[in-house]
């Protein structure tokens, strides 16, 4: 704790770097699963392929697929961004389709016979819908981001990590307990306020609350 009362901006830097890593990394995986999840759902003989090889992805160790990025992306922070990214993928594109999958299709009928237009449809009916399921699969998404965000430290990327790779060079437990400490804190803060925003997008809870 002395090192993290001590040089509050330092850390305050790194905690900017690893928010950054993260931030970037759920908004270019969100913007590549959506439209994933959307073909699947609506052509299923996708699914297999496609969830497969992002199951495959995700069982290779986070370190590992960070080393296979560098030859192609360089040693720094768009390499671990990339690996994140592809890391993500199978919880949100998995959770995406399974929240599209369960809406009734007698409710998507009744917004067609009141003559919706698909995006209305899409805007008004499925998004409040699945987006319980959707958030859900962005906070589990979020957490493993950090997680990996931290490995980063060791590809010139910068964020936590740092403090907890110089702290075991250098033999001071006091940096890697900064590190670790900081990194709980944003992963517990991160899990909260997406827990809470999972509840309050539920459709039951928001008839509720009105």
């Amino acid at each position: 704790m002395g090192y993290l009362l001590n040089n509050p901006s330092e850390v305050g830097w790194l905690l900017w770097q690893h928010l950054q890593m993260t931030s970037i990394t759920l908004i270019i995986a969100i913007a590549v699963a959506v439209p994933i999840a959307l073909l699947i759902t609506r052509y299923r003989w996708l699914s297999v392929p496609v969830m497969g090889t992002l199951g495959v992805i995700y069982t290779i160790p986070s370190l590992a697929l960070i080393i296979f990025l560098v030859p192609v992306f360089g040693l720094n922070a768009t390499s671990v961004i990339v690996a994140m990214v592809l890391y993500t993928q199978v919880i949100l594109v998995r959770n995406l389709t399974v929240g599209l999958s369960s809406i009734d299709p007698a409710v998507l009928e009744a917004s067609r016979g009141m003559g919706m237009s698909p995006w209305q449809r899409w805007w008004w009916v499925q998004v409040p819908l699945v987006l319980p399921v959707f958030v859900a699969g962005v906070r589990i998404a979020a957490i493993v981001a950090i997680a990996i965000a931290t490995i980063g430290a060791k590809f010139n990327a910068g964020g936590l990590g740092q403090l907890l790779f110089d702290g075991i060079q250098t033999n001071r437990i006091d940096k890697i307990w900064a590190g670790s400490i900081t990194v709980a804190v944003l992963a517990f803060a991160i899990n909260a306020l997406l827990l809470w925003l999972e509840r309050r997008s539920h459709p039951i809870r928001k008839a509720q609350t009105k």
